[in-house]
């Protein structure tokens, strides 16, 4: 009785009836699937490690295994003459060699067309849309590849002859010929676990790469999305525009932030900026943010300094606003160049002032309707004297 344990038992009868290799296709793409969409497993480096076959070799492998349900055999060498020749002729299949390195390069080649296919659709190119569609076209390809290798006969269906390499691999490395292979086979057998522990730990500490914070403005379209163009820069006095800050913390570790919002009239003058008037327009405060974690709100700023080439300047800080905030102080700094106007209602009412300043009468009269200002000035008689029928004026 045969103590040898049959693993295929494991499996559903649908599955066990598959070749060793597409069966171990629907296992990487269900544990990748598995290992994206859980809770707990998608933030492990078994994400990482199953990722990466699925992607660059997995899609590969099964398209080709549809093309090519043939086994193959690598060009043989015959003896010509005494020497030994590699003969071309072989069959339509291909062998082990050829299938992985093809398995390679069409992968590839296939999980990009399906995100461009992807970007043409509504769902766009997202992690689970990538993931369903891949998946979906790595088990297509898995089906058809069975169904075409039951068409042919047993003896010319391809095989991944494993239990081969298993007996060959116990054989060299534990019944090797001369003490030479021996220390060899543990020379390779120490280096495959170098290797296997290097990439462990790249994959489960990853480098973090460079922190920084993302700090933006947007605003709002006609369809209600954000966009970061067509921001205000003509404003009126005491009229308010709308403008919303971002803050994406990319910092590694959480952080909390302040937004202080001013107006400041500046001078520019030998590559430096001098505040000459500034106007507080609002101050926010973040919270604690994650690491990825972003922040949005929309600020009203409503002016009451007046004039052209105003800066509205957006000064990010981590430590807490100083008592005189300014660009040079601040962790990140945004700004707009904006002019600001009176409204009509104040125009209007500067010039009415204008007229009745102190000191002065306004007269209207005459048929025009014109309007005569008298003011503190020496007063000078006139007489008047016509002349036929013009009218002529002299000083007394």
């Amino acid at each position: 009785m045969s103590t040898e344990t049959d693993w295929s038992h494991l499996f559903p009868a649908p599955v066990r009836s598959l070749p060793a290799d597409l069966v171990a296709i629907i296992a990487v793409v269900s544990l990748t699937n598995l290992a994206v969409l859980a809770p707990v497993l998608r933030d492990t480096p078994v994400r990482v490690a199953l990722g990466l076959p699925f992607v660059l070799f997995v899609p590969g492998y099964a398209f080709i295994a549809a093309l090519f349900p043939e086994g193959g055999t690598p060009p043989s060498e015959v003896e010509r003459d005494g020497r030994l020749t590699t003969a071309l002729h072989r069959d339509r299949g291909i062998d082990g060699i050829e299938r992985v390195t093809l398995s390679f390069g069409l992968s590839i080649a296939i999980v990009p067309l399906l995100g461009l296919a992807l970007n043409f659709t509504p769902l766009g190119v997202r992690l689970v849309p990538v993931l369903g569609s891949v998946s979906a076209f790595t088990l297509l390809a898995t089906v058809v590849a069975a169904h075409r290798r039951r068409d042919l006969p047993e003896d010319e269906r391809f095989r991944v002859p494993y239990r081969a390499w298993i007996a060959t691999g116990r054989s060299e490395l534990f019944e090797p010929d001369t003490r030479g292979d021996a220390v060899l086979n543990v020379v390779l057998v120490l280096s495959v676990l170098l290797a296997v522990g290097s990439v462990g730990y790249a994959v489960a500490a990853p480098n973090e790469g460079e922190s920084f914070t993302e700090f933006y403005l947007v605003t709002e379209n006609e369809t209600g999305d954000l966009v970061a163009e067509e921001h205000p820069t003509e404003f009126t006095r005491g009229e308010s525009e709308e403008i919303v800050a971002g803050v994406v913390n990319r910092e590694h570790e959480p952080e909390e932030y302040q937004v202080a919002v001013e107006l400041h009239r500046v001078e520019l003058a030998n590559n430096s900026t001098r505040i000459l008037e500034r106007e507080a327009v609002s101050q926010h405060a973040t919270g604690q943010l994650g690491h990825n974690e972003t922040w949005l709100r929309t600020t009203n700023v409503s002016p009451t300094m007046t004039g052209e080439r105003l800066r509205l300047t957006y000064m990010l800080y981590r430590d807490g606003v100083p008592d005189r905030p300014t660009p040079e102080n601040a962790y990140r700094e945004l700004h707009l160049w904006v002019n600001v106007t009176e409204s009509e209602n104040e125009t209007t009412a500067n010039s009415d002032d204008a007229v009745r300043e102190p000191g002065r009468s306004t007269v209207r009269g005459g048929s025009a309707g014109q309007d005569a200002t008298q003011s503190r000035l020496p007063r000078v008689r006139v007489q008047v004297a016509r002349v036929g029928r013009g009218t002529a004026t002299r000083p007394l």
